[in-house]
């Protein structure tokens, strides 16, 4: 059930990509086509948050099937959809939903598995979007070869009445101690606007209006970081606006690996126009990142202690490494597909997802030992926040880097070549803080105390 909620939100997002051109061709909407993804991530932002600041009465499995209900209800919007603004509502609803499934499959950890299982369990999650990966781009090729796109859409919907209706008999209530504060819209309000503005700054043409935009979502962030600190209706579990707290550090990284790893979103586009690489097989190309995940997730599962910590602080070396060094391999002109430069560079693109797959299920046991009394139901909805604040902020970054640095203008070849370039060695710079963070993080059964 729980892997199955993350899944549901990973095939999804894979499906969507791949159906998206085809929705454009049938109901138009192009200027609006990234939005379908930015909708979706800040609605997810919001739903994660509910987990955390849900009314007392509404168990975890409860909110369980309000997440599964939503998701099915923005699938059969989607589905029957006439035009691309209803979509975009219908995307805004499903991402409620993914937010919710995908925090509770962190919160119910604690509820579900023994204290030694915590990390095992969160590389089951890993393992359901490395098989999301390769799921969800091949169905949504199937319906979108066939310009089936609403079909996809409606196939969600009986999963999640499934799910909806099996979640109160096969999961636990997860009642406990809760520390219950007020819903903290003003941050979520000022976050949810930084990711908005970051998107808008990736797909304007003017400089300077990139740059105010860019600007803003830094001061949406700082205030929301400033109110957060003395708020009594907290996004974030107590103490963790502080420089000395070890869950801030925990967050941090997880936000900086993501940020790197998600500069992946450019891969096919520099595969296809430097390599001459067909759409299809780039598209399986950049999975081999998730397929990197998922294999560190599992070779690591086992580590406890120093030894996890010294997981997390190598894999993130790997990644800023790995994202660096497709600056003299992606970013080179190859037409003719040769072997040697592409092979290199596909190993790069597993590395990125392995380095982060080193460390992400032992950061997240980090979170379940370290979270306050009473808060442990926020700081794994906090997971999910930095999850979506992570693909949101690097997506967007990553569209400001190419798009100021020649993808556009002068275009073409030699502005994907500068775009690369600017692009991975940028973009390997928060992985390599995060190396920093990590070697200051505690080791063995932590906890708030410590």
């Amino acid at each position: 059930m729980l892997g199955g909620g993350i899944m549901l939100h990973a095939v999804e997002t894979y499906i969507t990509a791949t159906l998206m051109p085809s929705i454009v061709r049938d109901i138009g909407g192009l200027p609006l086509f990234a939005w379908a993804t930015t909708i979706y991530v800040a609605a997810s932002v919001l739903g994660s948050t509910f987990v955390a600041v849900r009314p007392e009465s509404v168990t975890l499995n409860r909110c369980y099937v309000i997440g599964a209900v939503l998701f099915g209800i923005g699938s059969l919007v989607c589905a029957i959809a006439p035009t691309m603004e209803t979509v975009l509502v219908g995307r805004a609803v499903q991402g409620l939903g993914a937010g919710v499934l995908v925090a509770l499959g962190y919160a119910f950890i604690r509820f579900v598995y023994p204290e030694t299982l915590w990390s095992t369990a969160s590389t089951l999650y890993a393992a359901a979007w490395g098989i999301a990966t390769f799921l969800g781009p091949t169905i949504g090729g199937v319906f979108a070869a066939g310009s089936a796109w609403r079909e996809a859409f409606a196939l969600l919907i009986p999963l999640s009445a499934l799910m909806a209706f099996c979640a109160p008999k096969l999961l636990p209530s997860g009642k406990g101690e809760r520390v219950t504060t007020g819903t903290p819209f003003l941050q979520i309000l000022l976050l949810v606007a930084a990711v908005i503005m970051l998107s808008f700054a990736s797909s304007v043409e003017a400089p300077a209006l990139r740059a105010a935009l860019a600007g803003a979502a830094v001061i949406g962030v700082a205030a929301a970081i400033l109110i957060e600190r003395k708020a009594e209706a907290r996004l974030l579990p107590a103490g963790t606006i502080s420089t000395a707290s070890a869950l801030a550090r925990v967050y941090l990284i997880m936000l900086m690996l993501l940020v790197t790893v998600c500069s992946d979103v450019y891969i096919p586009y520099f595969l296809q126009v430097l390599h001459g690489v067909t759409p299809l097989l780039s598209g399986y190309l950049v999975a081999l990142l998730a397929l990197g995940w998922t294999t560190a997730a599992f070779a690591t599962a086992s580590f406890k202690g120093r030894r996890a910590n010294r997981a997390i602080v190598a894999g993130a070396a790997i990644e800023a490494l790995a994202t660096a060094l497709l600056v003299f391999t992606l970013a080179r002109h190859n037409p003719e597909s040769g072997l040697l430069l592409l092979a290199t560079a596909t190993v790069f693109i597993f590395l990125m997802g392995f380095g982060i797959g080193m460390g992400w299920a032992h950061l997240v046991t980090h979170v379940l030992h370290l979270a306050p009394a009473g808060e442990t139901d926020k700081a794994s909805a906090a997971i999910t926040t930095m999850q979506a604040l992570g693909a949101a902020f690097g997506a967007a970054l990553a569209g400001i880097i190419v798009n100021t640095t020649g993808l556009i203008d002068p275009g073409g070849v030699a502005g994907a070549l500068t775009a690369a370039y600017w692009l991975y060695g940028l973009l390997a710079l928060p992985a390599a803080l995060a190396i920093l963070l990590a070697v200051r993080l505690p080791h063995g059964e932590t906890t708030a105390a410590d």
